[in-house]
């Protein structure tokens, strides 16, 4: 593997997009490219976006479309189209990286594997702070972390103990609960062969569980991405859930039907 392609989605929210990208510019593995997927920010948002991709010492796309409500599943697919590498990550554009993220999901990369890893949930009042003064999470000390832990303002403190862990990572080769796009590692060619994220999903919730069951039920199994790596994740309001039940129910069908492999409406349609 050589290029990686990280995808990192965005809506209305530059501010936090700005903490992402400076967190993904300072990785310490230089091999990668970045498709910004905007998932229909404004006018004045999405020149506030694409400004803080100017400083990138790696090449980065920008993929639009326009606003139509939660359409994540969607504008990722148009994101994987107009990549270049064979191997995927996934990251939100709230999302803050330690520098040795990619580096660390590369040495987790293996065939016939998903790797999805895990999140620290910011506080609100930290949340606020952190873009108000635009602190560079990145480059904080563990005490940092751990003195917000004690404060309660993260969830926990765990997520940044690296350990190799070995076998155990492939433990539970089937389980899909907890595999987010916030933070996703998989090979193209098996994003491919499912057809990528189906877009009948839309909404807020369950794009992300609907691949993972696919991509298991085409073979490719998880890999556990815990204790090795971990995004800082900025607190939000919750997105409308109007949809929520639909995509469920939708998602239990597909847990059933083990021979539905490829989206009915994926990513295959932006591909040349």
């Amino acid at each position: 593997m050589n290029l990686i392609s990280v995808i990192i989605t965005t809506y209305n929210w530059p501010a936090a997009l700005a903490l992402c990208l400076d967190s993904v510019f300072a990785q310490c593995d230089p091999a990668f490219e970045i498709i910004v997927a905007d998932d229909g920010s404004s006018p004045v948002n999405q020149a506030q976006a694409q400004a803080c991709c100017a400083k990138s010492p790696v090449p980065v796309h920008y993929v639009h479309h326009e606003d139509n409500g939660f359409r994540a599943g969607t504008i990722r697919n148009k994101a994987v189209a107009a990549s270049r590498g064979d191997y995927l990550l996934f990251i939100d554009g709230d999302c803050v990286c330690p520098a040795g993220f990619i580096a660390r999901h590369r040495q987790l990369a293996e065939s016939g594997y998903f790797v999805p890893g895990n999140r620290v949930l910011l506080s609100q009042p930290l949340t606020q702070d952190v873009i108000a003064k635009q602190i560079p999470l990145h480059r904080q000390p563990l005490s940092y972390f751990l003195s917000l832990w004690l404060q309660k303002k993260i969830n926990r403190i765990s997520a940044f103990i690296c350990l190799p862990l070995g076998i155990i990572r492939k433990q539970q080769a089937e389980k899909w609960q907890k595999a987010m796009t916030c933070n996703l590692a998989l090979w193209k060619e098996d994003f491919l062969r499912v057809n990528g994220f189906d877009e009948l999903f839309e909404g807020w919730g369950f794009e992300d569980s609907d691949l993972v069951i696919r991509l298991i039920h085409a073979g490719i199994k998880r890999k556990e991405g815990r204790f090795a790596v971990a995004v800082l994740h900025l607190w939000h309001p919750h997105y409308d859930k109007s949809k929520q039940d639909l995509n469920y129910q939708r998602l239990m069908a597909r847990l059933a039907q083990r021979d539905f492999i490829a989206a009915t409406q994926g990513v295959s349609q932006y591909l040349e």
